[in-house]
């Protein structure tokens, strides 16, 4: 009798050594506070929280990787989502890979930096550090149709950028002040995670909120290099890596009826008004 045959047939079979496992974290779409669907799920931390931390306890886990494929959105969930994937890592000594799908821009770029490490295709748009405010001015059509605005607040600054209002340079003043301290605050944590791999490159260049394709962005220092996930894990962990993907925990009823947390008639309003919001965050990098 062969050798192996003999081993596996004894108890040291269950002592042997276990093939590596690289829990898999699927952060696509944009990131917003709330539910919805629009080409995938809305990314926030209550969302998340559960699959962040399931992969972390992951059994024989060697590494957690995240796919990444997000045009951004919220500043607020995106440091929140980065800093409670950082915090496990750091708990459990454990490698955390980025990798960049078709977009990893704006806040999508923010989630990227809290991995050691950050990889992407070569046709991969990355970048777009900075911060961005859109809406809608009704004023003229008010008053072309025959609608009268009437506000009533207690506190001068309550009704600051009403869209139903006139525009007022104060209040324009006012946002963009909010806007350079974000800024500052998306800055200073790209400079913190990715230190010396920026290549000293000026400030105005990186952080101009401006994009550019996987090859520029290594030479810049955002990204690490050029590789997919599956060619980069088994490369670095041997052939017999097994990626294990985390998804969200459903209830019985969700998973019997395929119903949301919210009703199917507030679920379809709520898409209904992220919808041009959404559409207008994957469309600025033609997608």
């Amino acid at each position: 009798m062969k050798i192996s045959a003999l081993i596996d047939k004894t108890p040291l079979k269950r002592f042997r050594k276990k093939n590596p496992v690289v829990a898999v974290i699927p952060l696509h779409g944009v990131i917003a506070s709330g539910g919805g669907k629009l080409r995938g799920e809305q990314l926030n931390l209550i969302g998340l929280a559960e699959i962040i931390d399931d992969a972390f306890e992951t059994k024989n886990l060697s590494a957690v990787a995240l796919s990444i494929n997000s045009p951004g959105g919220s500043p607020v969930q995106s440091s929140l989502i980065a800093k409670r994937i950082r915090q496990l890592a750091d708990e459990k000594n454990v490698p955390v890979y980025a990798f960049a799908e078709d977009v990893m821009a704006s806040g999508g770029y923010w989630l990227g930096c809290c991995a050691d490490e950050i990889y992407a295709d070569l046709n991969s748009v990355v970048g777009s550090i900075g911060v961005i405010s859109a809406g809608f001015g009704f004023t003229g059509l008010m008053e072309k149709i025959g609608v009268e605005r009437r506000t009533y607040a207690a506190g001068e600054n309550k009704s600051k950028l009403d869209p139903f209002s006139p525009e007022k340079d104060s209040d324009v003043i006012w946002l963009q002040k909010l806007q350079v301290e974000i800024h500052d605050n998306f800055k200073a944590y790209v400079k913190e995670r990715r230190g010396e791999t920026l290549k000293k490159r000026k400030d105005k260049e990186l952080f101009s909120g401006d994009v550019w394709t996987g090859t520029k962005a290594m030479e810049l220092g955002l990204i690490d290099g050029i590789s997919d996930m599956r060619s980069f894990l088994r490369k670095k962990y041997g052939e017999k890596v097994e990626f294990q993907l985390l998804e969200g925990r459903k209830s019985w009823i969700q998973r019997t009826l395929g119903l949301g947390a919210q009703s199917v008639t507030s679920q379809a309003v709520g898409d209904f008004v992220a919808a041009a919001k959404n559409e207008a965050a994957w469309n600025k990098y033609g997608l």
